[in-house]
């Protein structure tokens, strides 16, 4: 970079002939739900989809904020980052739905993936982008402008509203998609190795470097307001001023480089995955059980020789039927381990066809693994494989789980929580253990817990707050032993501030039955509904052997 003089310093040579396309989803967030919420009902296309303001709000520690917006709601004031009932004031009439950033980015990736259809390479620019390296390709195209306008129209085809650019670097790319004067007016913005880089990128704001705000807000208090503004300053000078930031997204200096392809931008390439896949497209429809379980073992058997030249064994299963009326019927399977023995696959699969109506006939079987993991080779038993006997547990396990379903086969393991009813939890019966944090002493805890625990009237207490008799459901407990306290506090990361502390008693009725009960608060603790505790309330939530 030139210390002064021109706007934009000269870019290295041999840069201008790579080239990126920059995909910006503007309203990807809105655009998914659309899909999702009204798209079963035929309103997509719909003129007046966006007729009614619509914000996506996420709850945050200060309270409800939007997400996004959609057309209506922007024009009534509802910006992205405003708390929801500011924009309630502007807008009495905007209608809200949950926001789902997760659901965003898997279906980002998802579609960094299909974008690949122009490129060799894409990659995720989250929240809302992708970047896809065309090199050498727009002219299977018909040149840049044809490639810009298929993916335009693939994209609305999927009813995704996008901005398109391309350009040298995946900086100047993702500036003139964000920021281009002609995608104000959603037409394509190229930058081509002929062009004036100074002149077409000097006049973007500063934004367009995707620097954090503070950064942005720091670069308009010193009148620097657009790129080209940057090159009338001595670069030592900003230096010095950013000298303590490192990141890119923190260093105007670093971006402009990045911008103009100086130094290089890392990019992490989204690879797809190709699950395991076997399928047996038939001469003849067949409609006889016979025939579809020898079809299925074939199946199972090109499954497992897939699998094991891959090192893997198969979790999760899918076996998709293909009728000649052209329904698809599918049956899936989810093991407790890894496992390539076709036999056991094919077993279990049979176990779900007695309910399949062949109709007129199947002409395709397809098995396909969703979910592997890695399963080594290994020595086999050459003497239990050839006494034929002998059933392993995971193997029971997925059979008793066919049978019964995967509700019925699971197992309690301890959980690091020293509340009660958060103390253990169900877990398939072969996942591993997840944790190996120190759990607390269970074994002090009673056999029977009550998965919630229920009020108790205390008739009568002590001063030191130990009830002498309970009712329980309609019943009067009369006291005649009792052990405790034992404290145990809200878990203060995960409870909101309201949440009270308990003091939990073991005590043993005249008839000699022993239940676990607990008082909930204490009086005057500031704690509860009423902010400031009241009395506190009695639970009972177990019963000992």
């Amino acid at each position: 970079m030139k210390q002064t003089g021109s706007s934009l310093p000269d870019a290295a040579p041999g840069q201008l002939h790579r080239r990126i396309m920059a995909i910006w989803l503007e309203q990807l967030a809105i655009d998914r739900w659309r899909q999702k919420t009204l798209a079963p009902e035929g309103l997509l296309q719909g003129e007046g989809a966006d007729a009614a303001p619509l914000a996506l709000v996420v709850e945050t520690a200060r309270g409800v904020r939007i997400a996004a917006a959609n057309v209506a709601g922007l024009e009534a004031g509802a910006a992205p980052g405003m708390m929801l009932a500011d924009a309630r004031t502007l807008c009495p009439k905007l209608a809200t739905a949950p926001s789902d950033p997760a659901g965003d980015l898997a279906f980002l990736e998802k579609l960094a993936l299909w974008a690949q259809r122009w490129g060799p390479w894409s990659a995720q620019d989250p929240p809302d982008g992708l970047v896809v390296d065309i090199t050498g390709v727009a002219h299977l195209f018909g040149g840049e402008e044809a490639l810009l306008d298929d993916a335009k129209q693939q994209l609305a085809q999927r009813s995704l509203a996008a901005r398109l650019a391309i350009a040298p670097t995946a900086g100047a790319a993702w500036a003139l998609a964000h920021h281009g004067a002609g995608n104000e007016k959603r037409e394509h913005a190229i930058l081509r190795p002929s062009d004036d880089m100074a002149r077409r990128l000097g006049a973007l704001p500063v934004a367009a470097l995707r620097l954090d705000e503070d950064v942005l807000l720091v670069l308009r208090r010193l009148g620097l307001k657009r790129i080209g503004d940057l090159g009338g300053v001595a670069r030592d000078a900003l230096a010095r001023r950013f000298r303590n930031r490192h990141a890119p997204a923190a260093n105007p200096l670093v971006r402009m480089d990045q911008l103009l392809g100086l130094v290089p931008e890392p990019l992490l390439p989204v690879l797809g995955w190709q699950a395991p896949l076997v399928q047996r497209r038939l001469l003849e429809p067949i409609r006889y059980r016979g025939l579809l379980d020898r079809v299925v073992t074939d199946l199972a058997e090109d499954m497992v020789r897939t699998l094991e030249g891959r090192g893997l064994g198969a979790r999760r299963l899918e076996l998709a039927m293909w009728k000649v009326d052209g329904d698809v019927v599918m049956r899936r399977l989810e093991l407790a381990a890894p496992s390539r023995d076709a036999g056991h696959i094919a077993g279990l699969f049979g176990r779900k066809l007695d309910d399949v109506d062949a109709g007129f006939g199947i002409e395709m079987v397809r098995m396909r693994s969703t979910w592997s993991e890695d399963l080594a080779l290994a020595q086999g038993d050459f003497e239990v494989a050839a006494e034929g006997h002998g059933t392993s547990l995971s193997a029971c396990i997925d059979r008793l789980v066919v049978r019964l379903g995967p509700a019925a086969v699971r197992r309690p393991v301890p959980r690091a929580s020293h509340v009660p009813e958060r103390a253990q939890t169900w877990r398939p019966a072969l996942e591993p253990e997840k944790s190996s944090q120190e759990t607390f002493e269970f074994h002090k805890r009673p056999l029977k817990i009550l998965d919630k625990p229920e009020f108790i009237a205390v008739l009568y207490a002590s001063p030191d707050g130990l009830p002498r008799r309970f009712r329980w459901r309609g019943q009067v407990h009369e006291i005649a032993r009792a052990e405790g306290p034992e404290r145990i506090a809200p878990e203060w990361w995960r409870e909101r501030s309201s949440v009270r502390l308990r003091d939990y008693y073991r005590v043993e009725d005249e008839e000699g039955c022993r239940f676990w009960i607990y008082r909930n608060g204490i009086a005057g603790d500031g704690r509860g509904n009423d902010k400031v505790g009241g009395a506190p309330e009695w639970f009972l939530q177990g019963m000992c052997g």
